[in-house]
């Protein structure tokens, strides 16, 4: 690892612009902030109210709460200018570098956080392991795997090519230590665009001193991932823009490195370009956004400052977009927004002057169709920033978190928050529960035993039930890949017997992840149904617990039981296939087929091959690792709920079931004080 924190005038390549437009625009994270700041006053009263171990857990809460960071992921069509859109969004532009075709597979995740300062900006480089470096130049990618397996000697020879030329050229601007470099991180404490460019932007022209760590490029081809911390000033909350760069390469390492930054996020924005929005070869888009909910999904058409009329022009382009994802499954009912992040850098930066006349244009046409605001009332920096759709884009990113990742935290640190003061409660005896006062005949090793009965048959029936959803899951799996081999099988002999082998065949493989996403949608929901039923059952078996131990009433003391785990979504069903790859490789391979029976079985194994690590993946770490999740769910409660067990029975230890609270004003308004606390709780929890 290589640290650098002493780079003199690090701020001055490119510094956050426009800093009054992005606070305002940050505004519409507004209503999330609320309910952070009305959680974090609940936690500050239960800190006050409560005991050491009750403050001790509403800390960690508030800590948790201060961690959470929605992320989301930026996939886009090849020049439909998603970095620079990227750049927009953080204020920065220039930051990363655009109109690039890097060879590398590198995600760059751009941090903001509120509160930061310039000399907060840090930067770190992780670079492939030798696993993964070899996969590249032995096999060439998945695009090799696929070659190779498909018999398309051509297009392997081709892909090869191409890898032992990047390797050469990487051995030559390393030097020796490209081997040493596998595996390892380059750390920074600052962030210019020099320093960016040197680890993802390919050049095309290196200097041959490989010891020149200036040189543009130098770290690219073997740069796995790129983390920048930014400061961005008016960031109301921690928030992760990953940018992507793309499906479409020629190795396919991207797509794979693409489809695990899409299921880390809860949003992904896909950026098209105006001119070209989902055309055919985009297809790779469609199969990856189809997989997840239409909700988590925002559509933004870019570059519509190159169009001559873009009024007229942009409902063509919607209607265009709806009518392809319609005829290929994509998404129902995404978002669709339309911008230009040539605008909204022209705003942050103020070189009004440097707009072409087109672009002027083009401005003054959209701003007829979609300024809601009269102009006189905006500056000219506020009109075209508010036109490059900058601001439409961050409210659907705000929705979002407020509904999603950001409302999911909030509403489960709340029902935490609300067993926390049910045991205080009821280790103060409010609300007339006698537990303080009448606690001293309980017995307290028969009561730990009874929770311990309680904890150990909800543990272990929940993971019977996983279990039995999981190997479920696998036999729907299993089902579906041998009726699509089957029946794919079957069309390729239909196909022979009726036109011969002098016709190119094709199948599209949708009906296959069509089977796939519903076996997932169904483990899904079974998964959901059990975790709730059993965090249910848990969550009530402990309230009678309590009110049986404590002589109270029934209804007269409650616990929140969690929300289930999420389900992540199955973007992996998008990862392009052989069937996916229409073409010359395609005919090649039909035609090198003699007899029905080799066409038959070389076909089986090839799709076999191809989609058997699908298969795989879903039985093995996407389904285990749900049920994992979901198993920590019930752990972390069970936990939590024996925490709160042992304060109130440490309380009934030191007061020997005496009476010893506050005096009677005191304890009333301290009650008080907690039932408006839990008030707004449920109100967050709900």
């Amino acid at each position: 690892m290589n640290v650098d924190t002493n780079h003199q005038g690090a701020y001055e390549a490119g510094d956050p612009q426009g800093g009054d437009l992005l606070s305002g625009t940050f505004k519409c994270f507004q209503p999330f902030r609320d309910k952070v700041a009305d959680l974090s006053e609940a936690l500050d009263k239960l800190i006050e109210i409560g005991d050491d171990t009750t403050a001790k857990a509403a800390r960690r809460l508030g800590h948790q709460l201060a961690q959470v960071e929605p992320s989301v992921t930026m996939i886009g069509q090849v020049k439909a200018g998603k970095t620079s859109l990227v750049n927009a969004m953080v204020g920065w532009p220039g930051l990363l570098p655009a109109d690039v075709n890097p060879w590398t597979s590198v995600v760059t995740s751009l941090r903001l956080a509120p509160d930061s300062k310039p000399e907060d900006q840090a930067a770190a480089f992780t670079f492939f392991d030798e696993g993964e470096w070899g996969r590249l130049v032995d096999r060439g990618g998945r695009v090799g795997e696929l070659a190779e397996r498909a018999g398309a000697a051509e297009e392997l020879d081709k892909v090869r090519a191409q890898v032992e030329d990047m390797r050469r050229k990487s051995e030559r601007r390393l030097g020796r230590k490209f081997e040493m470099l596998l595996g390892q991180s380059h750390d920074y404490g600052y962030i210019d665009t020099d320093l960016v460019e040197r680890y993802v932007c390919l050049g095309d022209d290196f200097e041959t001193d490989t010891e020149t760590s200036t040189t543009q490029g130098r770290f690219a081809d073997i740069t796995k991932s790129a983390d920048l911390t930014l400061h961005v000033p008016g960031v109301p909350m921690k928030l992760c823009i990953r940018d992507t760069p793309g499906v479409n390469d020629t190795f396919m390492m991207r797509e794979q490195i693409t489809i695990r930054a899409i299921r880390e996020s809860r949003m992904c924005v896909v950026v098209l370009s105006a001119h070209q929005a989902l055309s055919t070869v985009d297809m790779a888009l469609i199969r990856l956004i189809s997989n997840v909910k239409s909700r988590e999904v925002i559509i933004f058409v870019n570059r519509i400052d190159e169009l001559q009329d873009p009024a007229n022009e942009v409902p063509q382009i919607r209607a265009s977009i709806e009518k392809t994802l319609a005829e290929h499954q994509g998404p129902e009912g995404v978002e669709i927004l339309f911008g230009s992040a040539g605008w909204a850098n022209t705003a942050l930066s103020g070189a009004f002057d440097e707009m072409s006349e087109a672009s002027s244009n083009a401005l003054l046409n959209w701003a007829d169709e979609e300024l809601r605001v009269p102009a006189e009332k905006l500056s000219i920096q506020e009109v075209i920033w508010e036109l490059s759709g900058l601001p439409a884009l961050y409210r659907a990113i705000a929705e979002r978190v407020d509904e999603g990742a950001g409302g999911e935290a909030v509403e489960k640190a709340a029902r935490s928050a609300i067993n926390l003061a049910n045991g205080v409660r009821a280790a103060a005896g409010y609300d007339g529960l006698p537990i303080s006062t009448g606690g001293a005949n309980v017995d307290t090793e028969a009561l730990r035993r009874a929770f311990a009965k309680i904890e150990t048959a909800a543990g272990s029936g929940f993971d019977s039930e996983l279990d039995a959803a999981v190997e479920d899951f696998e036999r729907r799996l299993d089902r579906s890949h041998r009726s699509f081999l089957e029946r794919a099988t079957s069309s390729l002999l239909a196909h022979l017997e009726s036109e011969g082998d002098g016709v190119v065949w094709e199948y599209d493989p949708t009906g296959f992840r069509v089977l796939l996403r519903s076996a997932y949608q169904v483990f899904g929901r079974n998964l959901a149904s059990t975790a709730k039923r059993e965090l249910g059952k848990a969550a009530k078996e402990l309230e009678t617990l309590y009110q049986s131990s404590f002589g109270l009433a029934d209804g007269s003391f409650k616990i929140e039981a969690p929300r289930p785990a999420r389900m992540p979504p199955p973007v992996l069903l998008g990862q392009t296939i052989a069937l996916d790859l229409k073409g010359s490789w395609w005919s090649r391979w039909w035609q090198r087929r003699r007899g029905y029976s080799n066409y038959a079985m070389d076909f089986a194994q090839m799709i076999e091959g191809e989609t058997l690590p699908i298969i795989d993946a879903l039985r093995g770490d996407n389904a285990r690792a749900i049920r994992n999740d979901a198993a920590q769910v019930m752990a972390d409660f069970l936990s939590e709920q024996k925490s709160i067990l042992e304060n109130v029975l440490d309380k009934l230890g030191e007061t020997g079931g005496e009476d010893v609270s506050l005096a009677e004003p005191a304890r009333k308004s301290q009650q008080d004080e907690l039932e408006r606390t839990v008030a707004t709780l449920e109100k967050l929890a709900a």
